[in-house]
């Protein structure tokens, strides 16, 4: 494989919009989450009112990579091996003693399928995304109050926490001012939404001009769709792009064939009869990646056009656009803003004042960096936190360097550099820093030094 990646040498470029071209003002859209999915739990589930009050510091608590043992209670960081680098029940971190008790030093029992990235299941959940994240310190609290009344040894409230889900997020939920989520984001926009900068308008103006063909692939429904890159980008927003995909139902919509999952044309949001194929650019909702690859090669006259898709769940977009599609994957990855990053000497004279200019913007949020859970991308192993040698990548860190063709905090991070730049990927070489731009996260290249000088 090739050692660099240039958008230049794509024929087709597509976007996430939640978090990925839709930055969202974080601490405030994660406590509207976590209030929306409360709130549904004690009015419709007769949960503990204490819920509905939450600490200032509490979000502290949600960080990315954690995987949720539905029927422990535990929250679980893990290494590159599956083995259990931190751990909590409910919102109490576990010593490391208890952890070895509990885990032991060997693979987590559900890694091999957490891993295989293909199937969900009803004994775990792995939080990659920032709508999910919320929920992750909701269902510990959850786990506290049931320990507190009931002494409880399994859980069984996952299947409410689900409710609870769709209940805010189903697709008519907009349009129908159900539950708080959506009413709210409606009448306030700019408290929760970052609208997107000139540099980055620009950028995708200069895609298209180079004769790019833009995709907007989102699992929002057409109406949220709407409202955000009304917000966002402006009423013409449409120009953007030639395919705009709305309900894409991800990760499915790259892993099904187009009879599990055919595209279908919108009459004011409602969604229309099935299309038996995709004949010509447009804003369609569902639908595959198999149909839409064979539009694109009509409309770029290829084979086998390039794609490139950018996007910030590991789950729905990364791996599945890699696995399925075979496609370049950028992945957006807002925990490079949190955790301090180097500036290689050799590239210093890139614009990156810019990206510093970007990161004192950021409001100091629980979610870049937790305390709770330290470091993203490495940690030590329990019970030999001080041995140097024990410090080992996270299973996310492992992902993300496995999966994505590079790396980078936001898109604005890249809008200025000239469409032919040659970003170095991660399956260049042997190390896990070489697909991160503008640099690795310090944690990352402190942990490669320390394991060249052995």
């Amino acid at each position: 494989m090739q050692r660099h990646f240039s958008l230049a040498d794509c024929d087709v470029v597509g976007f996430d919009l939640d978090h990925t071209l839709c930055r969202y003002h974080l601490p405030q859209s994660a406590r509207l989450i976590y209030d929306s999915f409360a709130h549904y739990l004690v009015t419709e589930k007769g949960y503990d009112k204490d819920l509905l009050t939450l600490a200032p510091d509490s979000l502290d608590f949600c960080c990315k990579g954690l995987v949720l043992d539905i029927e422990e209670g535990d929250f679980l960081k893990l290494a590159e091996d599956g083995r259990v680098l931190r751990a909590s029940h409910g919102t109490k971190s576990m010593t490391s003693e208890e952890i070895l008790e509990t885990y032991g030093r060997r693979e987590w029992k559900h890694f091999n399928t957490v891993s295989g990235m293909v199937s969900r299941s009803a004994k775990y959940y792995l939080y990659d995304n920032y709508f999910d994240l919320p929920g992750a310190l909701l269902c510990a609290r959850v786990v506290d109050s049931l320990d507190q009344h009931d002494g409880q040894k399994k859980y069984d409230f996952w299947k409410d926490m689900v409710a609870a889900i769709q209940h805010n997020y189903k697709i008519s939920a907009f349009k129908e001012d159900c539950g708080m989520y959506f009413p709210e984001v409606k009448k306030h926009p700019d408290k929760y939404l970052q609208r997107c900068p000139e540099s980055v308008k620009k950028w995708l103006k200069q895609l298209k001009s180079a004769g790019k063909i833009l995709l907007l692939i989102t699992s929002s429904h057409s109406d949220y769709c709407r409202l955000l890159c009304e917000h966002i980008l402006g009423n013409d927003f449409e120009e953007y792009f030639d395919i705009v995909i709305t309900n894409a139902l991800k990760p499915g919509f790259f892993s099904h064939t187009p009879n599990q999952r055919p595209f279908r044309t919108l009459e004011n949001d409602e969604e229309q009869e099935a299309l038996l194929s995709l004949d010509k650019p447009g804003w369609y909702s569902q639908g595959n990646a198999i149909q839409l690859y064979e539009l694109l090669k009509k409309m770029t006259g290829k084979l086998d056009p390039k794609v490139v898709y950018f996007g910030d769940s590991m789950h729905s977009d990364i791996f599945p656009a890699r696995h399925y599609s075979n496609w370049e994957t950028v992945l957006i990855l807002e925990e490079l803003l949190g955790d301090k990053v180097t500036v290689p000497a050799e590239t210093e004279s890139e614009p990156l004042e810019k990206k510093g200019k970007y990161e004192g913007d950021q409001p100091k949020a629980p979610y870049f960096v937790s305390k709770q859970w330290g470091s993203f991308f490495v940690d030590r192993l329990p019970g030999l936190e001080n041995a140097e040698e024990t410090l080992v990548h996270t299973w996310s860190c492992r992902c993300i360097s496995t999966y994505s063709t590079i790396a980078i905090p936001s898109l604005e991070a890249i809008a200025d550099l000239p469409l032919d730049y040659r970003f170095t990927r991660f399956s260049s070489n042997s190390t896990a820093t070489a697909g991160y731009y503008p640099s690795p996260p310090r944690a990352l290249v402190r942990n490669e030094e320390s394991v060249t000088m052995k």
